[in-house]
């Protein structure tokens, strides 16, 4: 436990477990056997952190590293930064109370773009200089990686370098170049450090580049400053997950977290395209976990861990092509344990109501489905592929096997979207209640319809998309809650103002770190938490930064525009992205590569990686 961080301190904050360590599963390495330290920083509370997959594969495979230590450190809550700035505590980690200017380096995941505020404010508590311009020898490299880095540019003022792509691989490639630096007497200081670590693929480094912008306040290229530094970064991707250590020992917390279950990693990437969804674009391949593999691992998860459910992950984990088998041996292997395996939100037309009632033999709960529009033109704009009727046969087959309650999730603000189309979602919940009336000859079904703004994101075929404006996403929300005043209807939503930041900070350029300095100094953290979050903040931020909102925001990019992030690639093709972007507004649908002919997005070509599918019996 951080000796700062005394009793009565502990006792006067909420969840005082956040701050103390020791948890099962940690890892201290003694000082004398450490020649790095990285601090994997997470910018959200605990629980939100110690739910985050990417940090336990990281830290399991930094510490396997002979003289690295992999360490933790999370954003403390409003009540305990207010003790530790009291008392001039500085944040430091929990495994060896390092404060983060005593690291080598400090690794923040990109996880959510309402999170940037809380780095600051992270490096702020430990000691570490905001800007990287002003860090001298002794501070810290500040990295970032995660899924917001194919656009990290409002940050670039920030961090030192940014890893592009999958982890595994590239964070011990960078923690040997560090050893070997550090060996050789560190010539060149962080410059020369800097200069190497460029070289390692999938590394950027932004103070090695320049932003040029047109007189209409567009960018019109980011550029290298040298000719040893690439034009563009192209991401790292590991080819074959099969051959990639997996944590089975994972921290086991003292508190409730978010996700406190195992989380099984069944496959990485997606193939089914549906034009929002920027995970993805940005993680493809597909990458398959064999079964042996996954039952394997699951095994030596349950007798590490001590938990009672194990969580089939990935971006669309009813797509895995050996997921019935699957299911059926964990299911066997643990019900005697009273083990049980749960699914994330079901895709429609892969829904199975014999999957679903094994998976909830051991312990029942409601069923997740994601519609994501409620009529089929919008269905179709999106590449949803699903149908209303493969929604009515999926929950009239659940009712129809007992359950009662059912959760919907939607997005508003699409493109192309008309109020008759927000409407169709009431009208939709509304047919599945019935459709339990017609199976089960009674009413009483509860149906919860969860609809979020929609917010358009790089290397997505909405890139090119104005997002609806606070007034237009607000009307349709009021819309949706009157059509939905209905008994046994939920309908849940968050403030469109979070979404409007998000969409700004998600395709923005490096002028906005003004303006997100700007929002730290006047207060802002934890804006994805609507209790901190405050609008009005970000308009004076923006404002004072010179910057306008609807700019980055609700403004519709020209079809030749450069983007800011455009020298970041996930090796997604431009030309593909707008071929999408052109078959939306024609409602027309793209098929799913993994199970037809190539589609064209060029990834599989541009990285040399296949499609990895075990039930094709492929590899």
């Amino acid at each position: 436990m951080d000796k700062d961080l005394t009793i009565d301190i502990l006792s006067s904050v909420q969840k005082p477990a956040r701050y103390t360590g020791g948890e099962f599963g940690s890892i201290v390495k003694p000082a004398a056997e450490t020649e790095v330290t990285i601090a994997l920083a997470f910018p959200d509370v605990y629980e939100v952190g110690m739910s985050y997959l990417g940090f336990k594969i990281l830290y399991h495979l930094l510490n396997k590293e002979q003289g690295v230590a992999a360490e933790r450190v999370y954003a403390p809550w409003v009540d305990m930064e207010a003790k530790m700035r009291e008392r001039g505590i500085p944040l430091r980690t929990l495994e060896t109370d390092k404060a983060l200017s005593e690291c080598d380096f400090v690794g923040f995941t990109l996880q959510y773009e309402l999170s940037y505020t809380n780095i600051l404010n992270m490096l702020d508590l430990g000691g570490v200089p905001l800007m990287s311009a002003d860090r001298g020898e002794d501070d810290p490299f500040v990295i970032v990686g995660g899924p917001c880095v194919y656009n990290p540019e409002p940050l670039a003022d920030f961090f030192d370098f940014a890893i592009i792509g999958e982890g595994e691989e590239i964070m011990v490639e960078l923690m040997d170049c560090y050893k070997a630096w550090k060996k050789a007497g560190k010539p060149g200081g962080r410059q020369g450090f800097l200069q190497e670590a460029v070289k390692l693929p999938g590394i950027y480094v932004p103070s090695f580049y320049a932003a040029e912008y047109n007189e209409d306040f567009t960018v019109a290229a980011v550029r290298p400053l040298a000719d040893n530094v690439p034009a563009t970064v192209q991401k790292r991707v590991v080819k074959d997950l099969n051959t990639v250590d997996f944590p089975t020992a994972p921290i086991v917390p003292f508190g409730e977290i978010v996700h406190d279950r195992i989380m099984l990693e069944v496959f990485r990437g997606c193939s089914r395209g549906c034009r929002f969804c920027h995970a993805g674009m940005v993680y493809r391949p597909v990458r398959e976990r064999k079964p042996e593999v996954l039952k394997e691992l699951a095994r030596k998860l349950v007798d590490n861990t001590g938990y009672n459910e194990i969580s089939l992950v990935s971006l669309s984990t009813a797509d895995y092509s050996c997921l019935a088998p699957l299911i059926h041996d964990l299911i066997r292997e643990f019900k005697e344990d009273k083990v049980s395996v749960s699914l994330p939100s079901l895709r429609i037309d892969s829904f199975s109501v014999d999957i679903a009632k094994e998976v909830q033999a051991v312990r029942k709960s409601g069923l997740t489905f994601a519609p994501e529009a409620g009529s089929q033109k919008m269905r179709d704009i999106i590449n949803k592929g699903v149908t209303e009727d493969d929604l009515m046969n999926a929950v009239g087959a659940a009712f129809a096997s007992g359950w009662s309650s059912v959760k919907l999730y939607f997005m508003i603000g699409l493109p192309g979207e008309t109020d008759e189309d927000v409407l169709a979602i009431a009208d939709l919940a509304k047919k599945v209640q019935y459709k339990y009336y017609e199976v089960a000859g009674k009413r009483g079904a509860k149906v919860t319809v969860s609809a979020s703004s929609f917010v358009p994101k790089p290397y997505t075929a909405f890139q090119w998309f104005g997002q609806n404006d606070l007034e237009t996403l607000r009307r349709k929300q009021f819309l949706l809650k009157d059509a939905l005043k209905v008994k046994n209807i939920t309908f849940q939503y968050h403030d469109a103002k979070t979404g409007i930041i998000e969409a700004v900070f998600a395709r923005g350029d490096r002028r906005l770190g003004k303006a997100l300095l700007l929002a730290w100094q006047k207060g802002a953290r934890f804006d994805g938490w609507s209790d901190c979050f405050s609008f009005e903040r970000w308009q004076e931020a923006m404002a004072e930064a010179g910057l306008d909102i609807d700019f980055y925001a609700a403004r519709e990019r020209g079809m030749e525009e450069v983007f800011p992030w455009e020298h970041i690639q996930p090796a997604v093709d431009r030309r593909f992205l707008r071929r999408e972007w052109e078959k939306a507004r024609a409602q027309q649908l793209t098929h799913d590569c993994r199970r037809g002919s190539c589609t064209g997005c060029g990834v599989c070509q541009k990285l040399g990686v296949d499609i990895i599918d075990w039930g094709r019996g492929e590899a």
